[in-house]
């Protein structure tokens, strides 16, 4: 089945189904070979080579998660199959939950670290049977990480050899990095000597599970590639873990300072509380917090301070890093708040920039009005802006979405596209774009270029006119309707104005793709100039007399079109239409010459400088036979004739030989 029979068949479910069908269709189409594949050793060389995927199951069940997914290199076959990798080899994204519930861990060992620290009577007493579980899970991930799979950086495969897991992971200091902070040296401590200690030493030891908060790290960074989770939040808290972590880690460094002063009432919490070695560990604790947050804050109200020389060094040195800490969150917060509102602000510079030019040029008030209503439209409904998202996404996913969008509008509703074939309205959507028009917006200026024709999908616009300085309004048109294809289809300059009377949507397409898709559907262009050709016998009266050109032109096929049987084999000249600009197109003895259209001079070729020959040449309509031609000719120069002859002096005897836009000479 060709490829267009399948977008219009189904343009629907191509869309929904483009994440497993377009995946299944291209894996069975490209393979490489084994070698480039497999990320086995070469000791396997009959092992079959690695299918890579995202899960065991070979399916992503949210594609907002795709930015974490392994990404194949260039000829890999993604399959839907199970992962192919050795015996007790595990995928990476095959311990998520694993990873997550070790982050959890980590934020124990993150606040738990410091307190104990701090508060070393904790340390051996009701946190101790917490930590050494928590260790122990950390032993078990160390264990597990010798049998998870890794992806090569230099060529994106998937590695499944024991040996090449065991180097990377100790070669890169993971390991030592890793033990180190896993092993619950306290217990180590009581098993050799058999003795408890509650020395600081353990204190900084502990320190080294931090080692673990690149686990949580790596979370914010997914989470803030995930789309279904809004970035904005989760920066926001991210900076809310990293603060608080800070507030806590140097309140309890400060306290441990504190107690180890051999001048307990010389200390910042020694003035206040006194003996406060006797005091609740919730309370210490407590002024522990209030002094950070006030000195990280810039506060200090004065009723805690620093008493002694290291704890004003201390200060000093924290409150240089509170200047960098401040400016890192300030920062990052006013980013966020800014990028939130960041279409607002631009929407608002470029009101201000057409306020500007507006006056500078003084133009009119309608004028200005009708640029701000445009602005604004464009603000609110940039996330609809089909250029906005489209710039992203390959053709095919942008023919699914405008089939999904237009087909009906299109195929059932404009009348130009009425039983023409699917390919033909398949290639046009394609090329069509959607725009948002607020009220009294001129969409077609009368008398400027033909560029575009417009479909209207929703709302209202008015068909104007000027006639003796004043606009005359012709025709209201709605949904489905069509305005433009006239000035396009001839190729003449647009005869009406066009302005939305309310908010409205359509679709437009370039004069250019039109003519460059009608080409290839000679058939197709036959039942489209019969449907114009019907829709200008009903057109009112006032709207014909502002065409006259269009209605001399086709005088006949408007008289006669009901009697006549246009075949769709004798009109495929119809897909040349307009083409003035392009010389060279054969006329086919079977070929419909409706739009044939030619320069016809009279006098001689050779004559310049005549009276005759300065005069300009009329624009004609090729009709059916020569004897017709010198008829016509005979009509518009008041003079008889037997020749037509060429610019080079060649006698025309077949119309055969013409081409668009040739100049004749009728002499």
């Amino acid at each position: 089945m060709p490829y267009t029979e399948i977008i219009t068949q189904s343009p629907g479910p191509l869309l929904a189904a483009s994440s497993s069908q377009a995946t299944s269709t291209e894996s069975t189409a490209i393979r490489s070979p084994a070698p480039l594949l497999s990320g086995r050793s070469s000791s396997n060389p009959d092992a079959a080579p690695s299918i890579l995927a995202r899960r065991r199951s070979g399916v992503v069940n949210n594609l907002a998660t795709l930015s974490s997914s392994i990404l194949p290199a260039f000829g890999v076959l993604i399959g839907g199959n199970d992962l192919d990798l050795k015996k007790f080899i595990i995928a990476p994204h095959d311990r998520r939950l694993w990873q997550l519930f070790l982050v959890v861990l980590v934020i124990y060992s993150a606040w738990a670290s410091p307190f104990e620290l701090a508060f070393h009577k904790v340390a051996i007493g009701s946190l101790w049977p917490v930590d050494l579980m928590v260790d122990g899970f950390f032993a078990i991930d160390i264990v597990l990480t010798f049998f998870v799979a890794y992806l090569d950086k230099s060529t994106y495969l998937l590695i499944d050899d024991h040996k090449k897991i065991a180097v990377r992971y100790m070669t890169k200091f993971w390991l030592p990095l890793d033990v180190a902070s896993t092993l619950p040296f306290p217990l180590i401590y009581r098993v050799l000597t058999g003795k408890t200690k509650t020395s600081a030493v353990f204190g900084f030891l502990n320190l080294l599970r931090f080692w673990r908060l690149r686990r949580v790290g790596k979370l914010f960074a997914r989470l803030e590639k995930d789309t279904r989770f809004s970035y904005f939040w989760t920066r926001y808290v991210k900076l809310i873990c990293v603060t608080l972590f800070i507030v806590h880690s140097v309140g309890c460094f400060q306290f441990w300072m504190a107690t180890q002063y051999y001048d307990k009432e010389k200390t910042w919490i020694g003035a206040e509380l006194g003996k406060f070695e006797e005091r609740s560990i919730w309370i210490c604790y407590k002024y522990s917090l209030y002094w950070t947050i006030t000195t990280l804050t810039t506060v200090g109200y004065g009723d805690l301070h620093p008493q002694n020389t290291i704890e004003k060094i201390f200060s000093i040195f924290f409150m240089l890093f509170n200047i960098g800490f401040n400016a890192y969150v300030i920062g990052n917060m006013t980013n966020l708040i800014v990028h939130s509102h960041y279409r607002t602000f631009a929407m608002r510079d470029a009101i201000n920039k057409i306020l500007r030019f507006a006056s500078s040029n003084r133009l009119p008030e309608n004028l200005k009005e009708q640029m701000i209503a445009h602005m604004h439209l464009q603000h609110r409904t940039q996330e609809m802006q089909q250029d906005e998202v489209f710039q992203y996404l390959p053709k095919a996913i942008r023919s699914s979405i405008g089939q999904h969008l237009f087909t009906t509008t299109v195929k059932d509703g404009c009348y130009l596209f009425k039983e023409v074939s699917e390919d033909l309205i398949v290639q046009l959507i394609t090329e069509m774009r959607a725009e948002y028009f607020p009220p009294k917006v001129d969409i077609i200026i009368q008398n400027e270029i033909p560029t575009d024709f417009y479909i209207i999908v929703s709302g209202e616009m008015d068909l104007l006119t000027y006639k003796d300085g004043t606009e005359q309004v012709l025709s209201k048109l709605g949904p489905s309707e069509m305005a433009g294809e006239i000035g396009v289809i001839f190729n003449i300059p647009q005869p009406f104005t066009l302005r939305s009377k309310r908010l409205s949507q359509v679709i437009r397409i370039s004069h250019q793709h039109f003519k460059q898709i009608m080409q290839q559907h000679a058939d197709d262009g036959a039942r489209v100039f019969s449907n114009f050709i019907e829709h200008l016998k009903i057109l009112q009266a006032e709207i014909l007399e502002q065409i006259t050109f269009v209605t001399e032109l086709l005088g006949d096929h408007l008289n006669d079109l009901p009697r006549r049987n246009i075949s769709r084999g004798k009109a495929s000249s119809v897909a040349r239409y307009g083409n003035d600009k392009v010389k060279g197109v054969p006329v086919n003895p079977t070929t419909s010459r409706a739009l044939m259209r030619l320069v016809i001079h009279g006098h001689h070729p050779d004559e310049l400088n005549t009276t005759e020959s300065n005069k300009p040449g009329k624009l004609i309509h090729l009709p059916g036979s020569m004897e017709e031609l010198l008829q016509l000719a005979e009509k518009k120069f008041n003079k008889a004739r037997s020749k037509i002859r060429m610019s080079d002096g060649s006698e025309v005897e077949e119309l055969n030989a013409l081409r668009e836009n040739d100049h004749l000479f009728y002499c």
